[in-house]
């Protein structure tokens, strides 16, 4: 009988492959992985935010990387002042920002590590109701805004001649991205949240022939790279964040060299 605490691993696990398929093939498309570590960044500091006044650290997580999307947004109207600037300053000020906050933590222990890595093998239930509403919500809205958002990804300037709202379908993007990975530092930690965006849309590129077949694809390969991280953890006795991000790594390798394959078949 599998243990229940694997049993919500599993679950919460491919839950959040799921939901950050979709959202990792936008972040491939154009071209934005840096953009995710600076959420995942901030996430760090609203974990010490939430510990020090004392609410829960997930609401923590969530609020500050949907400020951070929203003062990227705000600087990204700054002419004088680059986007990769932006970005830099934000990403490494809040990590920093978390870790001193985090010295003043008084009378709670903090697992860092766990934070930094990921605990995905301590997921609660809340954790996967979370989850579930939260990463519902996201995709309802992902979907509604579909088409006008490809338009805009393909190109800013025909979309904008076509009356699609640009700016404020790239300020949604970005709060329904801060509102993804702020539900998944838990699961894969701060420092591996962009990798599993990133790597099973890389992935899923290879056979995808349509904007949608990659968006399910990365799901399913990021579900896939959850399972096998898991199964090498239990078996392996390897931090479990990590392993389901190598795993992810293994299977672009494999289907990078299937790929040509597949082609020839087709």
């Amino acid at each position: 009988m599998i243990d229940d605490f694997l049993m919500r691993a599993v679950l919460g696990g491919v839950l959040l492959a799921l939901v950050c398929g979709p959202f990792g093939a936008f972040i491939v498309w154009r071209r934005m992985a840096f953009f995710g570590d600076m959420l995942s960044h901030s996430a760090l500091l609203g974990v010490a935010l939430g510990l020090l006044i004392g609410v829960d650290v997930r609401i923590g997580m969530i609020a500050t990387c949907l400020a951070a999307a929203l003062i990227l947004a705000f600087g990204q109207r700054q002419s004088r002042i680059g986007n990769d600037t932006v970005l830099g300053m934000l990403a490494h000020s809040t990590l920093a920002l978390g870790m001193v906050a985090l010295a003043f933590v008084q009378g709670v222990a903090v697992d860092i590590m766990a934070y930094l890595f990921g605990d995905i093998l301590a997921v609660t239930m809340g954790d996967i109701w979370l989850l579930a509403g939260g990463g519902t919500f996201a995709i309802a809205v992902l979907v509604w805004m579909w088409r006008p958002l490809l338009a805009l990804t393909v190109s800013p300037e025909i979309a904008a001649a076509e009356n699609i709202p640009v700016e404020r379908l790239r300020l949604i993007f970005m709060l329904l991205m801060a509102l993804v990975i702020g539900m998944a530092i838990k699961i894969v930690g701060v420092l591996l949240i962009t990798a599993l965006l990133i790597v099973p849309a890389a992935s899923a590129r290879f056979f995808a022939r349509t904007p949608e077949q990659m968006a399910i694809g990365a799901g399913l390969f990021g579900a896939a790279s959850v399972l096998a991280g898991i199964a090498l953890s239990w078996h392996v006795d390897t931090p479990a964040g990590p392993s389901i991000v190598i795993s992810a790594a293994g299977l672009f390798v494999l289907t990078a060299g299937l790929s040509p394959v597949f082609k020839r078949a087709g």
